[in-house]
């Protein structure tokens, strides 16, 4: 892989499939240039959540035991599709496209900015998970080891992409 091209772990979380917004959402990463290296879609289990968002995001250790749980339950409610994206800075570049974590604070333009609009002070009033459509690695070396998390590297493929000559 050249220097700067790296890949990222994209989720598409129970409520984007639920909702019918897969295709519409990876749309916008083909058309920045980014390609699909891996691509599977499951219902993994607690404890595969656990190791995600705790052994590697720590959501636990910096939003609390109730926090955790409550996004757990909410990636449970359905299958997800587990994505691996390559490109030029790729990490960066999917959470620019993707927003904000609250969809309240997400901009005009952005995932979560178009198709979401909860805001956290809703979501604890109610005791709610935020539905904010996508999970996005939160930096390069965040994404190796969710990569690793999710794929084997034989679920992982290389191939040349036409479009790669305008975005490479």
């Amino acid at each position: 892989m050249a220097k700067n091209v790296e890949q990222t772990l994209i989720l598409f979380k129970p409520d984007a499939l639920q909702r019918a917004l897969v295709g519409e959402i990876l749309t916008r990463f083909e058309k920045v240039g980014l390609r699909i290296v891996g691509t599977k879609m499951l219902a993994p289990s607690r404890e595969h959540y656990n190791a995600h968002y705790e052994d590697i995001g720590k959501l636990k250790t910096r939003a609390g035991d109730q926090i955790f749980a409550i996004t757990l339950d909410m990636m449970e409610k359905g299958p997800v599709i587990a994505m691996v994206l390559e490109g030029i800075e790729a990490a960066s570049l999917v959470r620019k496209l993707v927003g904000a974590t609250e969809p309240k604070s997400a901009a005009p333009g952005t995932i979560r900015g178009d198709y979401s609009h909860m805001s956290y002070g809703y979501a604890d009033d109610e005791g709610k998970g935020i539905p904010n459509l996508i999970h996005a690695s939160g930096d390069a070396e965040e994404a190796k080891q969710e990569i690793a998390h999710w794929f084997s590297t034989d679920e992982l493929y290389d191939y040349e992409a036409i479009h790669e000559k305008f975005t490479r």
